[in-house]
């Protein structure tokens, strides 16, 4: 009977040890670029992943890290990745003081978020108008409104159905650089835009 048991269990080891990890685990890179860590906790022991392609085989002894190469991922998942949705891209682009006025540069960047819109089959775009602090609060509402609204308006002529474009206004609420009341900041007088 012993001899039978034991043979049991070393078929079922062994049939484990065939079947290998029950988990396989890969740490892709963050999409924003920012590191980024994934710590797995099996068999009472912790395994951390934190560089982009290292991949961890986990079954119920634990984990074993290992380190691949971006290629070698990509080949072996290439079709669980092609139906990974695009990054997110954002865009900023910034305003004449006190009107709804696209500074020359960011005139020219719009070329660039046209192009971007145009590789995305459909894109989900939020405009987000902002100011600096200069005027009072319910002006820089209204203005970074207006803002906002002209930049939709550009995306539209330029082909952008309109009901992709989803219009916010946050006035002088989230400065990109934190000023005092009444400071003129050209890099908070901005419209993001974010497209997924």
């Amino acid at each position: 009977m012993a001899l039978l048991l034991w043979a049991v269990c070393l078929l079922a080891a062994v049939s484990q040890l065939q079947r290998g990890p029950t988990e396989q685990i890969t740490l892709l890179p963050n999409q924003d670029g920012k590191p980024s860590a994934v710590i797995i906790t099996s068999a009472g022991k912790e395994t951390v992943l934190d560089q982009p392609y290292q991949t961890a085989a986990v079954d119920s002894r634990g984990a074993v890290a290992t380190v691949s190469d971006s290629a070698e991922i990509k080949n072996r998942y290439r079709a669980l990745l092609d139906t990974l949705p695009q990054r997110a891209a954002v865009f900023i682009v910034y305003f004449v003081t006190d009107t709804d006025n696209l500074t020359p540069e960011s005139a020219a960047q719009l070329a660039e978020v046209k192009a971007q819109l145009a590789s995305r089959p459909a894109p989900e775009i939020i405009v987000i108008g902002h100011t600096d602090t200069v005027a009072k609060r319910e002006y820089n509402d209204a203005l970074s409104l207006r803002r906002a609204e002209s930049v939709k308006r550009i995306l539209v002529e330029a082909g952008i159905a309109a009901d992709q474009i989803v219009v916010q206004a946050r006035g002088e609420r989230e400065l990109l650089i934190k000023t005092a009341d009444g400071v003129d900041e050209p890099r908070n007088r901005r419209v993001e835009i974010r497209v997924r």
